[in-house]
């Protein structure tokens, strides 16, 4: 009988949004079961948090240390199989590197560590140890993401020449950290977020996004990022001009302060034979553009669509899916390669379909970039390969 997928949580403790979202994906498609968990620094909240989801209070542990020492000395079919990592950006590394070392496999939050040094330290440990590691970046889970990415791939575009990528939110328009808000207080603070707020929290995934569904890297980047909001140490906003590999030139544009917006993560890609656009708020459509004939429009759910697009559908067409199907398909992908891990076996393809650590490498990569071109005021390299090993 097939085994479920065990899996520890750090962090997601009361009051967490992230962590109660990875655990609905993770526990969506029935492959993976919370055993275990570190939900909070504080003992006595993770025990309150491992009480509401039912756990084993012996399974339920007051620091990830802890965790990862006594889960590595249970039996092999009772330990758990990886960890989930949804604490604030400033604990990734470590909490990653205690538990790749003690022989879990990883899923982790994006962006991935807050430093470039780390994050190339995790990739050379992740293939020290053979860890399959996922880095959330939940976007790229979307079916229709996956099927612009192959109709890019196929050279349905022609080839590409313009790259534009936005992801404006408005919820950071006033100091909201000042309120008590926990969700703001982290993303702003320079010693939980890192080097930077609004780019580092979604102008990463606006510029791993862009980079999924074409496959090209930026080469260069002119950047400004500003704090509007007065007293505020760390941006809200941000732009910058791309050029990417192969002379496509693009616009990415990330923003906390845009009133009215919400999550309007949206991408357009130009080429010379057709153009596409996908956006966050309606994920089910993909449009596809021509010069000389009808916008066509793909749903999610068709027959029609590619292997990957119907592979990552759960529902028939005319049934919606969203957010949390999204971040489901990185984790049933990660476990379904952990699962054939297990079992001596070479993972399908398309179960390899997630971010890897490498991505989260080339994310902190566009981070710091971004800060330093802002800082230089005008065009940098932005050229990045992450170590494989």
């Amino acid at each position: 009988m097939k085994q479920k997928i065990r899996y520890g949580m750090v962090g997601g403790g009361p009051g967490a949004f992230i962590g109660a979202v990875h655990r609905h994906a993770a526990a969506l498609d029935g492959e993976m079961e919370l055993v275990a968990g570190a939900f909070s620094s504080h003992p006595e909240k993770s025990r309150e948090q491992g009480g509401a989801l039912a756990l084993d209070p012996t399974r339920v542990y007051g620091s990830y240390a802890e965790m990862a020492e006594r889960e590595a000395a249970l039996p092999e079919d009772e330990r758990i199989d990886c960890v989930s990592i949804v604490t604030p950006n400033d604990s990734h590394f470590e909490i990653a590197r205690t538990f790749i070392e003690a022989g879990f496999h990883v899923v982790c939050d994006k962006p991935m560590t807050t430093t470039v040094e780390d994050a190339e330290a995790l990739c050379r440990l992740v293939s020290k140890h053979d860890t399959v590691f996922a880095l959330t970046h939940n976007y790229t889970g979307y079916p229709m993401v996956k099927q612009a990415k192959e109709l890019v791939a196929s050279g349905h575009l022609g080839k590409i020449r313009k790259i534009v990528v936005e992801y404006p939110q408005g919820w950071l328009a006033t100091l909201l950290e000042e309120s008590g808000n926990r969700q703001a207080s982290w993303r702003t603070d320079p010693g939980k977020a890192g080097i930077s707020s609004c780019m580092g929290d979604i102008g990463t995934h606006a510029h791993n996004l862009a980079e999924y569904i074409t496959g090209l890297s930026m080469s260069e980047i002119c950047a400004e990022l500003t704090s509007f909001v007065p007293g505020r140490e760390l941006d809200d906003d941000g732009m910058m001009l791309v050029r990417y590999e192969g002379g496509a030139k693009g616009i990415l544009y990330a923003s906390q302060i845009s009133v009215g917006e919400e999550n309007n993560l949206r991408i357009r890609i130009y080429g010379t034979d057709a153009a596409l656009e996908w956006r966050q708020e309606y994920p089910n459509d993909l449009q596809v553009k021509y010069q000389d004939k009808p916008m066509q429009l793909y749903r999610r759910g068709n027959g029609y669509l590619g292997e990957a697009a119907q592979y990552y559908s759960r529902l028939p067409s005319g049934h919606p899916e969203a957010f949390i199907e999204a971040f489901a398909n990185i984790y049933r992908a990660a476990a379904r390669t952990i699962a054939a891990r297990k079992a001596g076996q070479k993972p399908a393809a398309l179960d390899l379909d997630f971010p890897t650590v490498q991505d989260g490498a080339a994310g902190v990569h566009f981070i710091h970039a971004a800060v330093r071109s802002s800082k230089a005021g005008g065009w940098i390299d932005a050229a990045y390969e992450a170590p494989t090993r």
